[in-house]
């Protein structure tokens, strides 16, 4: 073999036929990578889904079969403490009173200093045929044990409330990202002719912390985002104009769907003149549907007991009124609704959120009774009626609280890295719990989960590959699930 030419410094010198030769090679391999990237030979690939801008909620085709044709997530905003709900720690009784060990003095977390441990403000107990541990802050949500599935190891990015609802609710601790539902109904359009793909019902006393951003579009298509109401605040400018009668206003819909058609005809292929004519004929639609979707007094008088719907506390039945307009939703084919309990307020002892803070057991005592019976009877009246069969439900919350109370205080410090949150319905296991938390519920150490994972699971059970489910947007492939994510598959059926 020839010896290199080396130049006065010792390093060698790339003469002709090297450089060529090396140069063969780089581009004979950007050839190939490009071949295969083609013929979807690299691994996952990116897969959009073909919209027909005149009809951009038509149902389409999910990546494979899917379990659940429906989601709901059920979204407690604040921060709701797992240590009192859910994620049983007798070591907590134990330890009542005493410092946690191995922490500093003046362990400061999001608020500022901790005292010492503090044991769970809800006794707990055995429920079901497989005897899980729950609380009595949720006493009916307890007696549903056996078709819950639970994932104990969930962590979150933020301890701060805006950042960690928003990855909650769109993956990322920044806005300006698709939400969940806005995914869902990117990816598979809708099965209601005359309602929208994806509904937000906000809590009836104000938005989550998140805000709007919440069920936004984000980069996607405005035609995506989720259309924002609730049983107390139906959707303005529905109602025909006053004096206007019907026959009036059909005419007018025919005459402005004429103008429509000559209008595109006149400008072929206008995506975006198609997709805005297209959402104004569903909002058209929408003046029939959603008043009588919204009328709960057709509900029978055991339904309406049921959830609690005429409670003489208005906070109370005004969930319960939105937790029944989510079943009537889900019914006639809304593909994604987000429910929320609990929205932006101060946090105080009249806070109305679950972010506790300073007197945690006299707020909770008061959103556990209003959030507990809607919420129980929700679930259940899906399963009775065959909805939970192709439905997906999930409880979420942004994180969880801390083990110990805030010095000073009767409540618990944010804390994002364990929670719990759990699943039921289609395709998910019952009476099943996944990952752990620490003795003392501090930190996830047993399967530890993230919002990527989860979000990752809830697209899987919808039919869809959260790598290959993509929006091309400035320069990158963007994904509900970012660059993370792995489908939770422990806690499938």
């Amino acid at each position: 073999m020839k010896p290199p030419v080396l130049s006065a410094t010792g390093r060698a010198l790339l003469d002709r036929r090297t450089f060529l030769q090396q140069f063969g090679h780089g581009a004979a391999g950007i050839a190939l990578a490009t071949l295969l990237s083609r013929d979807r030979a690299l691994g996952a690939s990116a897969v959009r889904p073909v919209i027909d801008p005149g009809r951009p909620l038509a149902p389409r085709v999910p990546h494979f079969p899917a379990k659940a044709k429906r989601l709901l997530m059920i979204q407690c905003s604040g921060g709701v403490s797992h240590l009192d709900s859910f994620d049983w720690k007798p070591e907590l009784l134990r330890m009542d009173g005493k410092p946690m060990p191995g922490a500093k003095e003046n362990f400061i977390t999001f608020q500022g200093e901790n005292g010492n441990l503090v044991r769970p403000l809800y006794e707990f107990k055995p429920r079901g045929r497989s005897g899980k541990m729950l609380s009595d802050l949720f006493p009916r949500i307890a007696e549903m044990a056996d078709d819950l599935c639970f994932i104990h190891s969930m962590t979150a990015k933020s301890n701060t409330h805006g950042p960690a609802d928003c990855q909650m609710n769109t993956g990322f601790i920044f806005d300006g990202y698709p939400s969940v539902g806005a995914w869902a109904s990117y990816a598979l359009g809708s099965e209601a002719d005359d309602l929208p793909a994806f509904v937000a019902i906000p809590d009836t006393r104000g938005v989550p912390v998140g805000g709007p951003n919440d069920w936004g579009n984000g980069f996607l298509p405005a035609v995506f985002q989720g259309t924002a109401f609730n049983a107390s605040q139906p959707i303005y400018n529905l109602a025909p104009p006053r004096g206007s009668s019907s026959g009036t206003d059909r005419a007018v819909g025919d005459a402005l769907r004429f103008l429509n058609d000559r209008h595109l005809e006149q400008y072929p292929g206008d995506q975006n003149l198609a997709a805005r004519i297209s959402s104004y004929e569903l909002a058209a639609r929408m003046q029939l549907s959603v008043p009588e979707v919204s009328d709960l007094a057709k509900e029978t008088a055991a339904t309406r007991a049921r959830y609690g719907v005429d409670d003489p506390d208005p906070i109370k039945s005004g969930f319960a009124r939105n937790c029944l307009l989510a079943r009537r939703l889900l019914e006639r084919g809304v593909r994604c609704i987000q429910l929320y309990h609990g929205a932006q307020q101060m946090c105080d002892l009249g806070a109305v959120n679950w972010d506790g803070h300073r007197a945690l057991k006299a707020q909770y005592d008061i959103h556990g009774a209003v959030f507990d019976q809607p919420a129980a009877a929700l679930v259940g009246d899906l399963r009775e009626r065959g909805l939970l069969d192709d439905t997906l439900v999930v409880w979420a919350t942004e994180f969880g609280r801390m083990p110990t109370f805030q010095k000073g205080a009767s409540g618990r410090d944010h804390n994002p890295d364990g929670f719990t949150v759990w699943m039921t319905g289609a395709g998910v296991k019952r009476g099943f719990s996944f990952g752990a938390t620490d003795d003392l519920g501090y930190k996830a150490v047993q399967n530890i989960t993230t919002i990527y994972d989860l979000h990752a699971t809830i697209l899987h059970l919808l039919g869809l590959d959260h790598e290959r489910l993509t929006y091309y947007h400035n320069g990158i492939e963007r994904r509900l699930t970012d660059v993370h994510g792995h489908v939770i598959k422990e806690t499938l059926s």
